[in-house]
């Protein structure tokens, strides 16, 4: 695949980045655009100042923008897709969501088409397989057992219904006689340096005398580093340009895990950052009473919606989500892809938590400088 060039979306947040850094190593890559809506300063300070002989292109754009990105896609040899809106809580607008992860997705293909790129690999996620029930264990799960979400939430709706789009578009006709083949790949919960989500928890503990708010306690998982998923993408846009690889990989989705222990995303949680003195509480509700519990809020948010808006604290999909038996394999991954993970749960695990110290020492001097 000499010569070849890739455009990511989404590339200002925290897998785009961690792909970009990955790609400006490939030798034979002559062009990089990274696309996102907005990016801030620092980013785009970052990738402008990339050690690498790939010409890098930083644009900014809306991925609703169908014009747009057909410009944003003439003579690119591959397509990465990670743009998207995560939100499992309810604080962004359902069409909002749906009009970025499904309608963004179907642009992005046609452009596709119309600039005629042969090859698009897209960005799915472990929630468009479920879990649908806490009760439900699924252990070790893998691709032939076509596990799916139906939950009707816009995230996982929205997701699914995009990554079947984009398997279904593999093999259609691009402009110029050729042929587009595209994959998704399924990462599970995404941990490491950088992940607001994870920075949203350390925060808000710092906030709550140190205590790590406990969401998860039920679940086990098997979460996955950011460097091993950006590697899965790499692998990815090498295989579908690779001849004897590609017919194998057309068409397909795969889980992208690691060898993270499987645990609950509350042990997660504590192991990343109980060097740093934070902890969970010594308590916590009986899951069912916590399903109930959340199906009380909703019933109450339901109730109130002609009058007022109210947005409860969790709903029934995120307790579910955040406390099932879910882990799948990487196997398929493995054979197809040539996939293994590059960083060991070991170097994950301490990379992650001396970033969770800054993230301490940053909030801590903040607050000292404001009672001085």
């Amino acid at each position: 695949m000499p010569g070849w060039s890739c455009l990511v979306t989404g590339a200002g947040g925290f897998l785009g980045r961690k792909i970009i850094s990955m790609l400006v190593q490939e030798k034979e890559l002559e062009e990089l655009r990274v696309l996102d809506k907005a990016f801030k300063p620092e980013t785009r300070e970052e990738f402008i100042n990339l050690e690498t002989n790939t010409k890098v292109t930083v644009l900014e754009g809306d991925i609703l923008d169908a014009q747009y990105l057909k410009r944003a896609c003439q003579g690119i040899s591959v397509v990465i897709h990670t743009a998207a809106v995560i939100d499992v809580s309810g604080v962004i607008p359902r069409q909002t969501i749906v009009d970025v992860n499904l309608k963004g997705t179907q642009n992005l293909l046609e452009a596709c088409v119309q600039a005629s790129v042969p090859a698009f690999i897209f960005t799915s996620s472990i929630d468009v397989a479920g879990p649908n029930s806490y009760k439900e264990i699924i252990l070790d799960g893998h691709e032939e057992e076509h596990h799916e979400s139906t939950w009707p939430d816009p995230y996982p709706s929205s997701k699914k219904m995009a990554e079947k789009a984009v398997l279904a578009a593999n093999g259609c006709t691009l402009k110029n006689g050729g042929m587009l083949h595209t994959c998704a790949l399924r990462p599970m919960y995404i941990y490491g340096e950088r992940s607001s989500f994870l920075y949203n928890i350390i925060i808000g503990s710092l906030k709550n005398n140190g205590i790590l708010q406990a969401t998860g306690k039920f679940s086990v998982v098997n979460p996955v580093y950011v460097d091993n998923v950006a590697w899965a993408h790499v692998l990815a846009a090498r295989g579908l340009q690779d001849p004897k690889k590609s017919p194998s990989i057309q068409g397909q989705f795969y889980y992208i895990s690691d060898d993270t222990p499987h645990q609950s995303y509350d042990d997660l949680n504590s192991t990343l950052s109980k060097e740093w003195g934070l902890h969970l509480p010594t308590w916590s509700l009986p899951l069912p009473l916590l399903y109930w519990l959340a199906f009380l809020l909703e019933t109450v948010s339901f109730l109130l919606h002609p009058v007022y808006s109210y947005r409860p604290p969790f709903n029934r999909h995120l307790v579910t989500m955040s406390n099932s038996t879910f882990t799948f394999s990487y196997k398929k991954a493995q054979r197809d892809l040539g996939y293994e993970p590059r960083v060991s749960w070991e170097e994950a695990q301490q990379k992650t938590s001396e970033w969770i110290g800054t993230v301490v020492k940053q909030y801590k001097e903040t607050l000292s400088s404001k009672t001085q």
